[in-house]
């Protein structure tokens, strides 16, 4: 990658052009910055971050396989949630690992059955049933179905052979994209039993 050259005595505007430094007011150069300076500390902070979720994680995986050899269980410690406390109980760590979800193509055979089913039963009750359908299955901007929705339909109680069978082609769709490790920290309040997260977002400070 290759950095773009200005000439000197000139500054380059957001449009791309360039312009005389004599004509950008001094404000505009101490916006320019400010604004530069904390947003590569930012930049830098976050690289520092991503280092210490890394070591964090494999951390707490090495310490999870030493613990398993204990018992004489090989594992990498990589996988499964976990939490860790400190022998003092001051503080303790949580380490997560969020499925991401996604749908197989019997949710299409799923939304087929839902709707023979919408179909078969009398009026009046199937309209508000036909909202909650196409509601769970209505698609985002990048053609995606929203999990939450659908799994909602699981919860609904219908004792119909039809939609049972929907239910099970939606089970049986779910899969697995992808799975994305979390590590959480907290310190004790005091003598309490409750536990404060250390917030590492720096919104949440």
């Amino acid at each position: 990658m290759t950095t773009e050259q200005i000439p000197a005595g000139y500054w380059k505007d957001a449009a791309g052009n360039l312009i005389p430094e004599s004509k950008v007011k001094d404000i505009d150069k101490l916006r320019h910055q400010v604004v530069t300076d904390l947003c590569m500390a930012a930049e830098q902070a976050q690289a520092g971050l991503r280092k210490f979720k890394l070591d964090a994680m494999q951390e707490v995986a090495a310490l999870v396989a030493t613990s398993l050899e204990q018992y004489g269980v090989k594992s990498g410690g990589e996988k499964g949630n976990v939490t860790l406390m400190s022998f003092d109980g001051q503080y303790k760590l949580v380490r997560s690992m969020q499925d991401k979800l996604m749908f197989g193509e019997q949710l299409m055979a799923a939304k087929a059955l839902i709707d023979e089913c919408v179909h078969e039963w009398s009026e009046g009750a199937n309209d508000n049933i036909r909202v909650l359908v196409n509601h769970a299955f209505q698609a985002d901007k990048e053609g995606k179905i929203n999990v939450g929705r659908v799994l909602a339909l699981r919860r609904v109680n219908i004792d119909h052979p039809k939609w049972q069978q929907a239910m099970q082609a939606i089970a049986d769709s779910m899969q697995t994209a992808s799975t994305k490790p979390y590590v959480r920290f907290y310190k004790r309040l005091g003598d309490t039993q409750e536990y404060q997260a250390i917030p590492l977002d720096i919104a949440a400070i």
